[in-house]
């Protein structure tokens, strides 16, 4: 029998199964679909079988998980089960599912001042934290893409060209619609699937600047890489500020362009609360307080697009 430690490659292998997608599944887990096929892997490797293939349908089960995926989806369902009857007992634990740039640039730095006020109330966000990792539905996921049907709106984004002060500093003397003729542009894929975010052509193009082969460039996954880019003075990136308001407050990050240029994304980061969760007063406050902390930063973002 796997030892404990493959508990994690039979969630996600049994998410995969269930989704027909890694994809799908890593979204629920709030990791990458890399990860989620290298533990599907690292238990393929164990047993000695081969476990998964694509098809046409998206993946598939080999027959030899295919005789085991009844008994492998069951035994998820008990534990969700037990899951659920345990939730009282954990009160002072709140599990928080995310994309890693919302936990990392803007759950994460936040939540210090939601634990100074509630110091017996621990938090494991993406897996790690105070609390220890448990198997089950998230107390809270988040998300960023289509509003969802039992979901709360937190914010839109904002996107605007982000820049180092250094790189702002540099292109300051030109003429406005030639700044960006030769400098770096760094392209963000983190909104590539919302059909209201602008990209760099897009963007070039609605400004009325110049700026010759603007495809061209460094192309960026993830918001938190994009911008230790920007940091570096690498270039410029084309990226929402609803993550990264404080650093834009604090001149960490500075706008070469006029803030009314940005476009509004049509996705939206929200937040998902499971009823029978909510019937424990620690998830509610922190409800709470995320619901007043995503309006802050809906009303910076509003100001900021107004000026």
């Amino acid at each position: 029998m796997p030892p404990i430690s493959h508990l994690r490659s039979f969630q996600a292998l049994e998410l995969a199964m269930r989704t027909r997608s890694l994809k799908a599944a890593a979204k629920q887990l709030a990791i990458s679909p890399a990860a989620v096929g290298q533990r599907v892997k690292a238990l393929e490797d164990y047993l000695g079988l081969e476990l998964v293939v694509r098809g046409r349908a998206g993946l598939q089960p080999t027959p030899a998980l295919a005789l085991a995926l009844p008994h492998l989806a069951a035994a998820f369902r008990e534990l969700d089960a037990a899951a659920e009857a345990l939730q009282l007992q954990r009160a002072h634990e709140i599990h928080v599912a995310a994309p890693p740039d919302f936990a990392d640039l803007w759950l994460v730095p936040k939540l210090a001042a939601f634990r100074a006020e509630h110091p017996n109330i621990r938090f494991c966000v993406n897996g790690e934290g105070e609390a220890p990792l448990r198997l089950g539905a998230a107390d809270c996921e988040v998300g960023f893409g289509r509003p969802w049907p039992d979901g709360e709106l937190l914010f839109r984004d904002y996107l605007l060209p982000l820049a180092s002060p250094e790189n702002v500093a540099r292109i300051a003397p030109f003429a406005l619609e030639r700044r960006l003729e030769g400098f770096p542009l760094l392209h963000l894929d983190f909104y590539k699937d919302d059909p209201a975010a602008p990209d760099w052509p897009r963007w070039i193009a609605g400004a009325g600047l110049g700026r010759e082969a603007p495809e061209r460039g460094i192309r960026f996954q993830r918001i938190a890489r994009v911008l230790d880019a920007v940091r570096a003075h690498a270039g410029l990136a084309l990226c929402g500020l609803a993550l990264v308001a404080d650093e834009v407050e604090a001149g960490r990050l500075s706008l070469p362009f006029p803030a009314a240029n940005g476009g509004w994304t049509e996705h939206v980061f929200q937040a998902r609360f499971r009823n029978p969760h909510l019937l424990r007063p620690q998830v509610r406050r922190f409800r709470d307080w995320l619901l007043t902390e995503a309006g802050t930063t809906a009303a910076w973002l509003e100001r900021l697009a107004a000026h």
